[in-house]
């Protein structure tokens, strides 16, 4: 399940059924059907479930934030769930249900926690606000067996250069499923999609790096 989360993630707050039906259309025509729904509004259950039932998008829960998000994410449909930090409760009952669980980690603290409960793959959230590459390059030598997925201050501007690092697995972030682009269209979000997939092959990515 990690190797279909490598290179890019885009997330999204989804609104309504007209949103999930638009980001949905345009991830998969853009060459990029995953999507981390963040659970961040009242509709985040129903877009999940929504998204999941098409058979087309990989879809997961983003923004979880207690066990019973977590249970009520995978009654509807999630295939993988990403949390903004580290909670051993969360991630215990992830592995349990057999399901992908990408806690945000930001000091090396959280990450000797997060190996401590069987982790190599990881998000490092805010990534942007806590010195992005930067940090990465502090953190990686440190622990080698560690792959990051910056979430938090990702764009255009610079996914090219995290995707290159080699302790980047994947990078997250809304540009591609932003409110203006959901606004204009599946084609729309389906162009960012195609440019990010670009950047993903142009750093040496494919889609199971």
């Amino acid at each position: 399940m990690m190797r279909e989360l490598s290179g890019v993630v885009p997330l999204a707050t989804v609104d309504d059924d007209a949103a999930a039906d638009v980001i949905a259309d345009g991830l998969v025509a853009g060459g990029l059907p995953v999507l981390e729904v963040a659970l961040r509004n009242p509709y985040g259950m129903a877009a999940i479930e929504r998204i999941a039932a098409r058979g087309d998008v990989l879809v997961g829960a983003g923004t979880v934030l207690d066990r019973e998000q977590l249970r009520r994410a995978l009654d509807v449909g999630a295939a993988f769930v990403v949390a903004p930090g580290l909670d051993e409760e969360i991630v215990e009952a992830a592995l349990t249900a057999g399901v992908p669980v990408l806690p945000g980690v930001m000091t090396p603290s959280d990450i000797q926690r997060g190996i401590r409960l069987g982790l190599e793959r990881l998000k490092l959230f805010p990534a942007g606000a806590a010195g992005g590459l930067t940090l990465i390059n502090a953190l990686a030598p440190v622990f080698p067996g560690v792959r990051f997925m910056p979430s938090g201050g990702v764009s255009t501007a610079n996914l090219g250069e995290y995707l290159a690092h080699p302790a980047v697995f994947a990078a997250s972030g809304s540009w591609i499923a932003a409110p203006a682009r959901i606004a204009a269209g599946a084609e729309a979000v389906a162009e960012a999609a195609r440019e990010a997939v670009a950047v993903r092959a142009e750093a040496g990515q494919g889609a199971g790096r």
